[in-house]
C-alpha cells in the first residue's frame, strides 16, 4: 500500500518523564500515570513490530478510525470516539451506593448518573460502607445494556475535592493507545493536523501527517465488510455471526466450497481445516468477546474434537488470548474471549453511531463544497445524540468553517438520518 508522508522539521519527546500517582488529574498523556501501567498490562504480550505495520487513523468529526496493517492485511480496527469514551481504563471517585451479598459485590455510583459493579475479588482492601467514597478503575466497558466493570485503586496522592460526589479523576487510554503500546514498532499514519498534533508530544516521531489516504479502496472494503452480519472465507464459504444477550453464535457454510471437492466429508475436513484462521481473525477485528459458540460446516459431532489444536493455533495470534474450552455434545466449539470494549456490533449501532456517519457524510460534502452548510435530517433520539456531542459539532466547524443545520424531523424513526445534499 504505497503512500508519501510529510515529516515535520522539529521532533517532539514525550513531556512525561516520570510516573505520577494513579488518581492522576493531569493533562498529561496516560503514559505519566501508574494506573496506566496495569492497563497496558492486559494488552501486552506481544514482540516488538516490525517496521512493516501501520496504524492508519482515518479522522472525521468526532471519531478515530484505527486500522492496524501489516502488508496491506488488516490485522485490527479500532474506533475512538472523543465526545463519548467507551470508558475503558478511565478512574474515578465513586461512592458505595448497594451491597448485593448474592453477587459478591456492591454498586458504584459514577459521574452523570451512571453507575458500576465492583465485585468482591476486584477490591484490594474492604469495601466502604455503603454512602462512602470508594476510588475505582473500569476493568471492562459498558456492554450488552450492563454497565461497567469496576476494580479499586489507591487513593491519590494530590488533594481531593471535598466530598463525596462521584468524580472522574482520570481519562484511560484509548484504542489507539492500546494499539500503539501492543505494537511499538507501528508507524502512526494520520489524516488530520489536530489530531497529528495531539499524538505527536505522545509518540514522538512515530507519528506521520499522510498527504495520500491512509485507507485504500481495499482497506475501506474490508472494514466496511465488518458492518455487516456476514464474511466471506475462503474457498467461498460463509460466517455469519449472530450476537445474542448470552453469548455470540457464529455458523459456518461451506456453501459452494464443498461442490467444487470430490469427496464431501473429505472436503468439510479441508474447507474447515482451511477457514480456521480467517474465523479467529473475525473474532478479533470484530471484538467479539464473552461467550462465543462456533458451529463449523457440516461435520459429524464425534469428529470435531479434531478441530481442536488448529483452532487453538489460530486463537492464539489474538492478544486477547481467546480460549477453546472444548466441543460440547452436539459439536459446538466453546471459544471465551475477554471482554474490555465494546464489541464492534455495539460500536456500530445506536443514535450516537448514527449521528457520527450522517455528520461524517456532511462533513465530507462540505470539504467539496466550501462556505455551505449541510442540513442534517435527524430523528430525534440521533438529534439529541449528536447535540450532546459538542465535540464532534466543534470539529466539524474548525475543518469547514460552519456549522451543520440540525434538523430534528420526528416522521424519521429509530436511529435514522439523512444528509439530503449527499442523496
Amino acid at each position: 500500500m504505497p503512500f508519501r508522508v510529510w515529516r515535520p522539521p522539529i521532533s517532539v519527546s514525550c513531556p512525561a518523564a516520570t510516573a505520577m500517582s494513579s488518581g492522576c488529574l493531569c493533562s498529561r498523556p496516560p503514559s505519566c500515570c501508574a494506573g496506566w501501567v496495569s492497563v497496558r498490562s492486559e494488552m501486552s504480550g506481544l514482540s516488538e513490530s516490525p517496521l512493516s505495520l501501520f496504524l492508519r487513523v482515518s479522522c472525521s468529526p468526532g471519531e478515530r478510525r484505527v486500522a492496524l496493517t501489516q502488508n496491506d492485511q488488516l490485522l485490527d480496527f479500532m474506533i475512538d470516539r472523543p465526545g463519548r469514551p467507551d470508558g475503558f481504563g478511565d478512574m474515578y471517585r465513586g461512592r458505595v451506593i448497594a451491597r448485593v451479598s448474592a453477587m459478591a459485590g456492591a454498586f458504584v455510583a459514577l459521574p452523570d448518573g451512571a453507575e458500576g459493579f465492583l465485585p468482591d475479588s476486584a477490591c484490594h482492601a474492604s469495601l466502604p460502607k455503603t454512602g462512602e467514597p470508594v476510588f475505582v478503575r473500569v476493568t471492562r466497558s459498558a456492554s450488552g445494556g450492563k454497565g461497567p466493570r469496576l476494580a479499586t485503586i489507591p487513593a491519590p496522592a494530590h488533594d481531593m475535592p471535598e466530598g463525596a460526589s462521584p468524580l472522574l479523576l482520570h481519562r484511560g487510554p484509548t484504542g489507539l493507545d492500546d494499539l500503539a503500546v501492543a505494537f511499538p514498532g507501528a508507524i502512526i499514519l494520520v489524516d488530520n493536523h489536530a489530531v497529528f498534533a495531539s499524538l505527536r508530544p505522545i509518540y514522538g516521531e512515530r507519528v506521520r501527517m499522510a498527504v495520500e489516504p491512509v485507507w485504500d479502496e481495499a482497506l475501506q472494503a474490508d472494514i466496511a465488510a465488518l458492518a455487516t452480519p456476514d464474511a466471506l472465507l475462503p474457498g467461498g464459504a460463509m460466517l455469519h455471526v449472530q450476537p445474542t444477550a448470552a453469548l455470540v453464535a457464529l455458523d459456518v457454510d461451506a456453501g459452494s466450497a464443498s461442490a467444487a471437492r470430490d469427496s464431501k466429508n473429505r472436503a468439510q475436513m479441508q474447507i474447515n481445516h482451511a477457514i480456521l484462521p480467517s474465523i479467529a481473525r473475525q473474532i478479533r477485528l470484530r471484538n467479539l468477546s464473552g461467550a462465543i459458540l462456533l458451529d463449523l460446516a457440516g461435520v459429524q459431532a464425534r469428529k470435531r474434537p479434531s478441530f481442536a489444536a488448529p483452532l487453538t493455533e489460530a486463537l492464539a495470534e489474538d492478544p486477547l488470548h481467546p480460549r477453546l474450552h472444548g466441543f460440547t455434545a452436539l459439536g459446538f466449539a466453546e471459544i471465551s474471549r475477554q471482554r474490555l470494549r465494546p464489541p464492534l456490533h455495539e460500536m456500530l449501532q445506536g443514535p450516537h453511531a448514527a449521528a457520527l456517519a450522517v455528520l461524517r457524510q456532511g462533513w465530507r460534502w462540505s470539504i467539496k463544497n466550501p462556505g455551505r452548510q449541510p442540513s442534517l435530517r435527524l430523528s430525534p433520539a440521533v438529534h439529541e445524540a449528536l447535540s450532546r456531542d459538542s465535540s464532534a459539532l466543534e470539529e466539524f466547524r474548525h475543518e469547514t468553517g460552519l456549522l451543520p443545520i440540525l434538523i430534528s424531523d420526528p416522521a424519521l424513526r429509530g436511529d435514522r438520518a439523512i444528509c439530503p445534499e449527499t442523496d
